[in-house]
């Protein structure tokens, strides 16, 4: 069984960057997003969240003895509360949000206000800034003794493999407060792919118009903790990263009382996802018009959609197809999604 770590014992590392960075993120509306260059990019990966949620709330529920009965939730990382109408969606009973960043805590309170003023049915919710990664956060609920159903960590877990003590920490919050069958899922970007694309770039970095991954050292073999590389995403990301090697998660995550059920390339969770949640994506919006509807512009060169010029070559009856760029394609295919179902209580050692 591991032993519960200290936040005291863990080196300060990048959590101050990626505190800043977030915090420094503003929320500009709908309508300043809708103008991005990688607008369908961020639906894409929404609606690969949403379909994920979708899906393991509807496990849950079957596990359910009765209708009735309340589903609780963790959103690790939470943002800016960009879930909080996909736990609306699923119907569930209690959410907790917690996420480093606190500028991003006021902003998922402010969404969820709003919302409750619209929809006095909706889900009650709790929200905490804690760094997940050194923290034990149960504590900091309003009922810590609340089990809940379902952990979801999107787009996050990566931070935690800046050393071992602080992805120890991390799986420990995930365990805590989760029901034995209970299930943890998420996103995460896929080491294998971005070691493979830097090993045939031949340099210490590759990228195109819209994102770049760089690694300032690249040891051989790398190490398990503290793989680092700096990623910069156009408009929304621009701060350190850590390589998550699956096997070793997959051990870590053992000793929390989890087993692997499921993980998945972004492309092959598509493939899989795209008949039942197409109503969803054109909904989310999560794919540009190809061509573009008159009086409407491509967001991305000519250059970028040679993908969509050989599918009409190929297909000359159809007039439109719903697509990515080819550089937005490059980005969304380096992330997996993953779940756990945890199996047994995790009993922590008692410090030496």
């Amino acid at each position: 069984m591991a032993t519960p770590t200290s936040s005291a014992d863990l080196p300060k590392g990048n959590a101050e960057i990626v505190q800043k960075h977030y915090n420094s993120i503003q929320e500009k509306g709908l309508d300043h997003r809708n103008q991005s260059r990688i607008v369908y990019l961020r639906n894409f990966n929404n609606w690969i969240k949403g379909m994920l949620i979708d899906q393991y709330l509807t496990v849950v529920k079957s596990k359910r003895k009765s209708a009735q009965e309340p589903i609780r939730v963790i959103d690790l990382c939470c943002g800016k509360g960009g879930d909080i109408f996909k736990w609306n969606k699923g119907e569930v009973s209690h959410v907790i949000g917690v996420d480093i960043a606190d500028q991003s805590i006021a902003d998922a309170q402010k969404r969820y206000s709003d919302m409750k003023a619209k929809n006095q049915r909706l889900f009650s919710a709790e929200f905490i800034v804690a760094d997940v990664t050194r923290t034990s956060i149960r504590t900091l609920f309003k009922d810590p003794s609340m089990k809940v159903d379902l952990v979801s960590c999107q787009f996050s877990l990566h931070y935690s493999f800046e050393s071992l003590g602080q992805a120890e920490k991390m799986m420990e919050n995930m365990s805590a407060s989760l029901k034995v069958g209970g299930l943890l899922i998420g996103t995460m970007p896929n080491a294998y792919d971005i070691v493979g694309r830097l090993k045939q770039s031949k340099t210490n970095w590759f990228g195109n118009s819209v994102f770049t991954i760089k690694f300032d050292e690249m040891p051989e073999p790398l190490p398990l903790f503290g793989a680092k590389y700096n990623f910069h995403l156009h408009e929304v990301v621009d701060c350190p990263e850590y390589l998550v090697h699956w096997p070793t998660l997959v051990r870590l995550a053992e000793q929390y009382g989890f087993r692997p059920i499921s993980h998945r390339r972004f492309q092959n969770y598509y493939e899989e996802k795209k008949k039942d949640g197409q109503p969803l994506l054109y909904q989310m919006s999560a794919l540009e018009m190809y061509p573009p509807a008159s009086g409407t512009k491509l967001l991305g060169p000519s250059e970028d959609y040679k993908h969509a010029k050989e599918y009409f070559r190929e297909y000359p009856g159809h007039k439109f197809i719903g697509t990515l760029t080819m550089s937005e394609w490059e980005v969304c295919t380096l992330y997996m999604t993953f779940v756990f179902e945890k199996v047994r209580d995790w009993v922590p050692k008692p410090q030496q």
